[in-house]
């Protein structure tokens, strides 16, 4: 099960945190990550990080969002340098060894201009 948390209104250029934590059989998470999905828009990738600390990040957040993750349950995406286009449903999302997911309840994130 994952809760996410961190949500809101935020203007341009600003920052925000999210936090995404995992309960239940923690030790088969193998990557945990963020999707958002804008009104119309397809679920799109945002960052993921692996149990031993790789990366990967969509070319549009690069430079701007670091995701990481603390004790394999926690992950934490800080956002810098909002944008206007970043505003989405922000989805917690692990996958366990086998690459099945798991997803949390989104959270909105609204970025004003």
């Amino acid at each position: 099960q994952l809760q996410a948390s961190g949500g809101g209104l935020v203007q341009a250029g600003g920052s925000l945190r999210l936090s995404c934590a995992a309960s239940g059989n923690i030790f088969l998470i193998n990557t945990m990550g963020w999707y958002r999905q804008a009104p119309g828009n397809q679920r799109e990738l945002v960052a993921t990080i692996t149990r031993d600390g790789r990366t990967n990040y969509a070319d549009s957040v690069k430079g701007r969002f670091t995701i990481s993750r603390d004790n394999n349950k926690n992950t934490v995406l800080q956002m810098n340098s909002l944008k206007p286009e970043d505003t989405a449903v922000y989805y917690c999302n692990c996958r366990n060894y086998a690459g099945v997911p798991s997803w949390g309840q989104g959270t909105q994130l609204t970025v004003s201009s």
